[in-house]
């Protein structure tokens, strides 16, 4: 069951089609395995359509967005949520033509792999790549020059924020010091879409900020 979900207006940008590619595929790997989210962006999806009948058009401020949620929140309980039945591949699947445990993983730092697939999603600004951390590894202590926003595909981590299991979602940035660690007996693979280069806080890892691209 996931625990750490996309923020409303997250998800209000992401039924309105803004969010970029990248972007757009952490929420909808979270939404296939999360029927709570999947609700609200059903929700969003007819507030939209009702709101493209009529008119004028009507701004939907962020409490009023939030006030709406909550509401139905509390008028439709979780067992009332049907539980999307996925056929085929996944959209990580399809982009990636292979397993994540057949990738070319690239030792970066301890016991941390990457695989940059930001040439996959041509015209877009952001970085995005999966990483993994070895089962019981610890990844070194970081902050962000900008926002990261990452889903975990397999296995979990914990850092200052909490523990983070498969398809939980984590929204970073610069105010944030991340120092994650996998938990349990399986390598923890997540997927990340970064608007800058991280920026390495540790006593000697942070003299290899200047090679981090």
């Amino acid at each position: 069951m996931t625990r750490h979900h996309p923020d409303s207006l997250t998800l209000m940008e992401y039924s309105a089609g803004n969010l970029t590619e990248p972007h757009a595929l952490c929420i909808r790997l979270h939404l296939d395995q999360c029927s709570h989210c999947r609700s609200r962006v059903d929700t969003l999806d007819s507030l939209g359509a009702v709101m493209m009948e009529h008119q004028p058009k009507v701004d939907v401020s962020e409490s009023m967005f939030d006030s709406i949620l909550s509401r139905i929140d509390s008028d439709t309980g979780e067992n009332e949520v049907v539980t999307r039945v996925i056929n085929g591949m996944s959209p990580l699947q399809k982009l990636l033509g292979e397993d994540l445990d057949t990738l070319p993983w690239k030792r970066q730092l301890g016991d941390v792999s990457v695989l940059d697939i930001s040439e996959r999603f041509p015209g877009q600004s952001e970085q995005v790549v999966l990483q993994k951390l070895a089962a019981g590894g610890k990844a070194p202590a970081h902050t962000h020059r900008g926002e990261e926003t990452t889903i975990v595909l397999q296995g979990a981590f914990a850092d200052q924020k909490g523990v983070f299991n498969q398809w939980d979602c984590v929204v970073l940035n610069d105010s944030d010091e991340h120092k994650a660690v996998a938990v349990g007996c399986e390598d923890c693979i997540t997927l990340s879409v970064l608007s800058a280069p991280v920026k390495l806080t540790g006593t000697f890892t942070r003299m290899l900020n200047p090679f981090i691209r």
